[in-house]
């Protein structure tokens, strides 16, 4: 029998749940909230005129200071034992034109082994014009920047609360804003050398390691509690694997990040992993980061055999020193993005659950882990057909299935992965036992969505077909992936290489996450870069409404999931606090603040104060 005609549950439930079914209509759009009755003839009349209209003037109003300290885990000087043999030194900055030599070649952790590191990364067009080269001490944001802008005419008009404790923050990663790419002691990471494939970089970034006192100063005078940050793998261990020496000058940096963000009354979430994987798991030749995955877009480096153990190390040091104050960690960002292989899938679960179990069984850690998935959820592009909606739930579950459902259900992985990946790592019972239940809750960055068909129209059948077929064009996913909806118009707004503006498809995302795996979402990113806007003046940069109505409409359909669909969400982390480096240029820009690239200075756009109307008006 057809696949086509014999569908799972799962499918069935989905289909029957799927919130973009078209239905036919005539007429223009109903007024239901027009109760009186329409007058046929209007009655006109002079007045004396005057100017009567006037702004209201509104101020952001900033996280107030911190009254108690809470804390989430012992303190590093007792966490640190359970790490056993650490040791600690600091390697300085890297300069590659210096003539005077290392003299400690016999040390291999010493100075002239981390200096061959960077020899042998060699990142194109190295060179540094940075502004900083020590801590800014930070400035009170003046009131004059504070002020609100004028409301869009248009805009929410429902009733709903965030629930008590609902999260809301921003986010950021190490590599897209930190800059000091080579200072104190921090070695190469696939972030610089991704840039060899034709896509510039300019190693300071943001300058973020010397100004993120100022950063965090201006996100706490926003009114906004939380602060997701990631640290880099390569500034906390140089050399990366066990038994290595640990940065000294990397704890100490990221010490002084966490207590500024608790002494100006933010709350800190930690990614362990964004992207930023060391140039060790690669071997001699680097070039091979490059290679082209079989899963995902980029080769992380996650199937190297030694690559779990290091990444078990690692998260234990940082774990170590900072868990005390840390109420909030990930594991990995976006995993199956930077997924080489099937190898690379049962490595990513199998340290994140390593790591959950030092935290909650060795450490005593009282905080919450989880991963931050990726998915650009699969909607079909016609839920009457039995065809898409088959494609949509194969292209959804082989991308969170192999993660999700070992980690939340402690089920092995889905049908979809094991067909199409036959070299997959068999999952044992124990193995299930071990993994299941080791995430809090399921983090996800629903940027967009993306409208499937089958590879061949109205069959089910050519799914998986292309799975069985390894030289298929339709790889990995073996489905038809487009913008446009059955009749032909763009379901969003089309920004650089992606469609945005999707919220009519967030809440149906939400309730397939929420129902599939059942645990609580955060939503650990979310953000729209506006088409063009590097190119504007800076005036039309800051008066971003089309972000605005990104962010509103997004968070309108997270209250209506949560109040009309109980869906549990706990969290909202907007991407990104500033303008940052997109893995390749400037110019896609995210961010809720614009970054003036010579002077270093920010502005605030109109959109961060939208935002944060709308979640300090709604409760939080």
């Amino acid at each position: 029998m057809k696949s086509a005609v014999l569908l799972s549950p799962v499918i069935l439930a989905f289909a029957a749940t799927a919130q973009q079914v078209f239905v036919p209509t005539s007429g223009p759009t109903p007024r239901p909230q027009c109760k009186c009755a329409k007058a046929n003839e209007a009655h006109y009349s002079y007045k004396p005129f005057s100017y009567t209209l006037t702004d209201t003037v509104r101020y952001a109003t900033s996280v107030p200071a911190p009254t108690a300290t809470t804390t989430y885990g012992p303190a590093s000087n007792i966490a640190t034992t359970l790490v056993p043999s650490l040791s600690y030194t600091t390697w300085g900055k890297w300069n590659p034109s210096a003539t005077v030599q290392d003299n400690d070649a016999n040390d291999p952790f010493g100075k002239a082994a981390w200096t061959g590191l960077w020899q042998h990364a060699n990142p194109p067009n190295f060179t540094e014009t940075a502004i900083y080269s020590t801590t800014v001490s930070p400035t009170p944001v003046a009131t004059s920047e504070l002020v609100l802008p004028p409301r869009d005419y248009f805009g929410p008009t429902d009733c709903y609360n965030f629930p008590a404790n609902f999260s809301f923050g921003v986010s950021s990663s190490a590599s897209q804003i930190e800059g000091a790419t080579a200072d104190e002691g921090k070695s190469p990471s696939l972030m610089d050398i991704l840039v060899r494939d034709s896509r510039p970089k300019a190693y300071i970034t943001n300058e973020h390691y010397y100004l993120y006192k100022q950063d965090i100063e201006r996100v706490a005078a926003m009114g906004v509690k939380y602060f997701s940050f990631s640290i880099a793998w390569t500034r906390i261990l140089p050399f990366a694997l066990p038994g290595t020496p640990v940065n000294q000058e990397g704890i100490d940096h990221y010490n002084d990040v966490i207590n500024f963000i608790l002494e100006k009354g933010m709350v800190p979430s930690v990614t362990l992993l964004h992207f930023d994987t060391p140039l060790q798991f690669y071997g001699s030749n680097v070039t091979t980061a490059a290679d082209k995955p079989e899963i995902g877009y980029v080769n992380g480096a996650y199937q190297n055999e030694t690559f779990p153990d290091a990444f078990v190390h690692y998260a234990k040091v940082a774990m170590a020193h900072y868990a005390d104050r840390v109420p909030v960690w990930y594991t990995f960002n976006e995993p199956l993005l930077y997924t080489q292989n099937a190898k690379s899938v049962h490595n990513v679960i199998k340290s994140h659950a390593r790591v959950y179990h030092w935290y909650k069984e060795e450490l005593k850690g009282t905080g919450r882990i989880s991963l931050k998935f990726n998915n650009n959820f699969g909607v079909p592009r016609n839920p009457n057909s039995p065809a898409d909606v088959y494609a949509a739930d194969h292209f959804n579950s082989i991308q969170l299935g192999p993660f999700c459902n070992p980690i939340y259900l402690g089920k092995d992985y889905p049908e979809s992965f094991k067909k199409t990946f036959p070299d997959y790592v068999p999952l044992s019972e124990e193995d299930l036992k071990y993994i299941g239940g080791t995430a809090d809750f399921l983090g996800i960055d629903p940027y967009t969505a993306t409208v499937v068909a089958p590879p061949v129209a109205n069959s089910s059948d050519s799914v998986l077909e292309c799975a069985r077929n390894s030289s298929s064009t339709f790889r990995p996913y073996c489905v038809n992936q487009t913008s446009v909806n059955v009749y032909g118009w763009d379901i969003g707004y089309r920004s650089q290489s992606y469609v945005y503006i999707t919220p009519t498809y967030l809440r149906s995302y939400l309730n397939y996450l929420y129902n599939t795996w059942r645990t609580p979402i955060a939503i650990t990113e979310f953000g729209f870069p506006v088409f063009a806007e590097s190119k504007k003046e800076l005036p039309d940069q800051l008066f971003d409404s089309p972000r605005s109505i990104y962010y509103l409409s997004f968070m309108s359909e997270v209250l209506k999931s949560i109040w009309e669909d109980g869906v549990e969400v706990i969290a909202a982390y907007a991407w990104a606090f500033s303008d940052n480096w997109e893995f390749g240029d400037y110019d896609a820009q995210f961010g809720l603040q614009v970054v003036n690239r010579t002077t270093q200075q920010r502005y605030f756009k109109k959109s961060f104060f939208d935002l944060v109307d709308f979640v300090r008006a709604r409760g939080v």
